[in-house]
């Protein structure tokens, strides 16, 4: 028996791959509970982590990249939904917005993968964790702008491109 292929159906940039990324960011930060946002900046530190002089990137440095910042918010969301629905994070309201956490669960579910790119994934959310953890949320913003602000640079046409 043949199993089937659906079309279009990808791993990569899914829901699955940055549940799983927001899962390790969340176990490697806890007991910290995480808003969605600074799920999407550390999201972007791991994987991008030669980009802040950490440890070599885990991800092939594409050129434009900081791009990649205006599109994670909402399949990370997707990600966390997929992960609360297995039970391995838990979505807090609190009186400053909605935060999530690992559960119990998740570490040892982390843990049990053992490949080498996810001993990587853990170890550079470990690093993310440890140089970002305590940043003050007006830090972290100016850190993740600065990648916006050199992204915008490079769509700026030079003077006298174009014959103008």
């Amino acid at each position: 028996m043949s199993e089937e292929r659906q079309p279009n159906v990808t791993v990569f940039n899914s829901a699955l791959e940055t549940g799983v990324r927001s899962l390790v960011i969340l176990a490697a930060n806890f007991p910290a509970a995480l808003d969605l946002q600074r799920l999407v900046d550390f999201d972007y530190l791991v994987v991008h982590s030669g980009d802040v002089n950490g440890p070599e990137s885990l991800h092939p440095p594409l050129p434009m990249r900081e791009g990649e910042l205006l599109v994670r918010r909402k399949i990370i969301g997707s990600g966390i939904s997929l992960m609360m629905s297995r039970g391995l994070v838990n979505r807090i309201a609190g009186a400053e917005g909605i935060v999530y956490q690992a559960t119990d669960y998740a570490k040892p579910f982390v843990d049990s993968m053992a490949t080498p790119y996810m001993r990587s994934l853990i170890d550079r959310a470990n690093w993310v964790g440890e140089t970002f953890g305590n940043m003050d949320t007006n830090e972290l913003h100016n850190l993740i702008s600065s990648f916006f602000d050199k992204w915008a640079t490079q769509f700026h046409p030079s003077q006298g491109f174009g014959g103008g």
